[in-house]
């Protein structure tokens, strides 16, 4: 495993397992699985409505707590100061936790405008010691800057919407320069048209990997947090197994070449949904 050192000290893995999609009622053993198979960050919202499955596996687990880095998100119609301290609160009881590593603003939903109060929330989560880091998703340059601004902490990371149909070199480029790291959503593409693009399938062929390792492979050594879903075993260890292997600079440099600016999740400035 490879981990990083976010803008507060904090390590995190650079590798770790998403249960967007995933129902509540398969998320333990997708998720016990994946702690099975080594995984140690675990990534949720309240909004998946898994949190429950998520907290079993996790009280099911022998992987002492602090070994583990679990993520949770506020979700939209959440947003507001007193509303998020409501809902992290929700959040931790179904977890079963006493606190979270890692708190987020789901989306910034610029309609409503509430972001920047949301996160003075989290700030104040924050300084009282129930979340370890806080960050947001979704975020354009304009709501970071304005957050570097108004508020006191700085995100440790954006988790956003990345992979090598979507690049996201602008966003990258503007956190990079803050300290503030990458994590990449829906990684390899949703399973879509990436793992069948042509230059991918002969890396994956020339290196004997998966085309899913490859394109995970890819966002390690460009410095992004990745968390790739998945509910069956086999898949769940395949994703795990992307530390044996290294991409030369020129397939990185191929990989990169293939960005279409090509979004399959909504844009966050047309995000609006409560």
């Amino acid at each position: 495993m490879n981990f990083i050192t976010l803008n507060n000290g904090l390590t995190m893995p650079q590798l770790g397992f998403g249960v967007w999609q995933v129902p509540n009622d398969e998320a333990t053993a997708a998720v016990s699985t994946a702690l099975e198979v080594g995984y140690r960050s675990i990534d949720t919202a309240m909004i998946y409505k898994n949190e429950h499955g998520v907290g079993k596996a996790l009280k099911d687990s022998d992987v002492p707590r602090e070994k583990l880095f679990i993520t949770t998100k506020v979700w939209n119609s959440d947003q507001g100061y007193d509303n998020t301290l409501r809902a992290f609160d929700e959040s931790l009881e179904r977890l079963g936790l006493d606190y979270v590593d890692l708190y987020l603003i789901h989306w910034p939903t610029p309609q409503f405008d509430e972001y920047v109060e949301t996160y003075k929330a989290m700030e104040k989560l924050y300084k009282e010691g129930r979340v370890k880091a806080i960050g947001v998703c979704n975020f354009e340059v304009e709501h970071l800057e304005r957050l570097l601004k108004e508020c006191e902490i700085k995100p440790v990371l954006n988790q956003i919407e990345c992979h090598p149909y979507l690049a996201q070199n602008e966003i990258k480029n503007f956190c990079a320069q803050h300290d503030i790291f990458v994590e990449a959503w829906s990684p390899l593409d949703q399973g879509g048209e990436v793992l069948q693009d042509e230059t991918i399938q002969q890396i994956a062929k020339s290196h004997g990997k998966s085309p899913a390792q490859i394109v995970l492979r890819w966002h390690l050594q460009n410095n992004t947090i990745v968390i790739p879903k998945s509910v069956t075993p086999s898949r769940i260890e395949e994703n795990f197994q992307v530390f044996d292997f290294e991409l030369t600079n020129n397939e990185i440099e191929l990989i990169n070449n293939l960005n279409k600016d090509r979004r399959k999740g909504s844009h966050p400035n047309e995000m609006n949904l409560r």
